[in-house]
């Protein structure tokens, strides 16, 4: 019965395990990381983009061993594929940790959001390929102190995110999410909790609620805010110029990303401020709604800039397919965020190392057809698209 139990916990898709997710989780919890900004045009086009490109395969001459290692900003992973940050992981109450585990055993890295659940300490301690993000958020000391406490757990590299605007909200309606769980909360959310009644077993078996604290945005030792007060925190920040991210990466000796970059003028911009890489990304939808899904950009951006900087992509990837369209047009590795959390919905660490394994498996299968020994081979001739598919913003 144990085997069986295990057999039907293993999904073959990342599409089964949104599923699997979407009858686990309350609905607001759910609706909370599905959705995009607005109309939700970035976050659907993010999917639908991949859909557009296909493959010019090969018959014979295939490799009969092929190669997927690569190194970004200073790691070395199995796969070209590192994990996004995300904020509080209240899908599964091993969150951040569940999933720094499986990254850890897969050989990849893990992006800790600074408005995660669980400490920098926490996750370092399980992960040795910890890259630490930041928003820009609160005054110069206090990001110093966040950059200090990051080096001193261990974090091999710094995140900053810099597409995330101030939505106005989504045409079909946000969830609410308390500021904390109280008995105000909890009769609140009652009914959507009582309705999945394993998602709620999984919390009473720690004798632990949710935690939407975040930790990682006060000094140790001291409370933490809730992740709303972080977000205030955020939101009340003077937004920064571009000598203000060139200072913070002044601030860190080491690896150094900015996420979401969509032009290829602010690419420049980046290589000029001395980044190690840069990830083009539409955080997910949740930018500016009707920005182009980053699999359109990344050819443009790489074309200008991918010998001077590391080019990530972020957005919309669900299967080893999208990966290797990903590297085929300039991108070094991808990063993954809705993707985990589906798998960490559907079974906690097990449930990440199995959409690791799925994105793994898609990845070889991509590169037997295409003949390619090694990722590093991909290029454009793999790769079909339609004339006007691609976009060259900032040009």
């Amino acid at each position: 019965m144990k085997g069986i139990a295990v057999a039907n916990a293993w999904f073959e898709t990342v599409a089964i395990a949104q599923q699997r997710a979407q009858k686990r989780l309350p609905r607001s919890v759910y609706g909370a990381i599905v959705g995009g900004s607005q109309k939700g045009l970035t976050a659907a086009d993010n999917l639908s983009a991949f859909d557009e490109l296909g493959f010019a395969p090969h018959i014979a001459g295939l490799s009969n061993e092929r190669t997927m290692a690569v190194t970004v900003m200073g790691q070395q992973l199995s796969m070209p594929v590192i994990m996004s940050p995300t904020g509080v992981q209240a899908v599964h109450p091993q969150g951040e940790l569940g999933v720094a585990r499986a990254a850890a055993n897969r050989g990849v890295a893990m992006g800790l959001s600074s408005f995660g659940s669980r400490s920098v300490e926490e996750v370092c301690a399980v992960n040795s390929q910890v890259l630490f993000q930041m928003y820009w958020s609160g005054d110069r000391d206090t990001m110093i102190q966040r950059l200090q406490r990051a080096h001193s757990a261990g974090a091999k590299g710094i995140i900053v995110t810099l597409d995330w605007s101030f939505s106005d909200g989504r045409d079909w309606g946000s969830p609410w999410i308390p500021e904390k769980i109280d008995i105000k909360a909890a009769a609140k959310f009652a009914p959507q909790v009582l309705a999945r009644p394993k998602w709620l077993w999984s919390f009473a078996k720690t004798l632990h609620l949710p935690d939407l604290a975040a930790p990682n945005m006060a000094p140790p030792g001291t409370k933490p805010p809730t992740f709303f007060g972080a977000y205030f925190e955020w939101m009340q920040s003077t937004l920064p110029t571009w000598q203000d991210i060139a200072w913070l990466r002044s601030q860190w000796d080491g690896p150094f990303m900015v996420k979401g970059v969509c032009r290829v003028d602010d690419a420049k911009r980046v290589v000029d401020l001395g980044a190690t890489a840069l990830s083009v990304s539409t955080h997910g939808g949740n930018n500016l709604d009707g920005t182009p899904a980053p699999i359109r950009n990344v050819s443009a951006i790489a074309d200008a800039v991918g010998h001077d900087i590391e080019v990530l992509l972020d957005g919309g990837i669900r299967r080893g397919s999208d990966v290797v369209k990903a590297l085929a047009l300039g991108a070094k590795a991808v990063m993954i965020g809705r993707a985990y959390l589906w798998g960490l919905a559907a079974n906690g660490q097990a449930g990440v190392e199995n959409v690791l394994d799925v994105l793994r498996a898609g990845i070889d299968s991509c590169l037997l057809g295409l003949g390619k020994k090694d990722v590093s081979e991909l290029n454009r001739d793999d790769i079909i698209a339609p004339a006007n598919f691609f976009r060259s913003l900032g040009m």
